[in-house]
């Protein structure tokens, strides 16, 4: 089973990256965490990981119809963005709530890390 583990954003990290003692020390402890889940088997190579730059720096495309609007970052309720990501397979959902629960905190405060389970082929047919 493939899932897609996102780290929501929050308030501080819609500022941007600094780094901070405590950053760095947050940074140390996510690659040690990295490189267990690589050890495990659960994620296949560092590039299915990776922090997202504030939606400041982003853009969206709103479709309707033929026409395509460009809107412009920041975009409101950090809470409802996604700060990170990764990709892991796993045998079962079971299985990647107990890695979630082992991750350290990727935020200096309250945050929160959301399962999605990816479309498998037999999902389609």
């Amino acid at each position: 089973m493939r899932v897609m583990i996102l780290v929501k954003a929050t308030e501080d990290s819609e500022k941007g990256f600094a780094p901070t003692p405590e950053t760095l020390k947050m940074m140390e402890a996510m690659d040690r965490f990295n490189s267990d889940l690589i050890k495990a088997g659960i994620m296949k190579d560092v590039s299915c990981c990776d922090g997202l730059t504030p939606s400041s720096r982003g853009k969206r495309i709103a479709f309707d119809g033929p026409s395509r609007t460009v809107i412009d970052g920041p975009f409101f309720h950090p809470n409802e963005l996604v700060a990170g990501f990764w990709l892991w397979e796993v045998t079962d959902m079971d299985e990647a709530i107990a890695w979630v629960k082992r991750c350290p905190n990727p935020m200096p405060g309250p945050s929160e890390i959301e399962i999605r389970p990816l479309y498998e082929a037999a999902d389609l047919c």
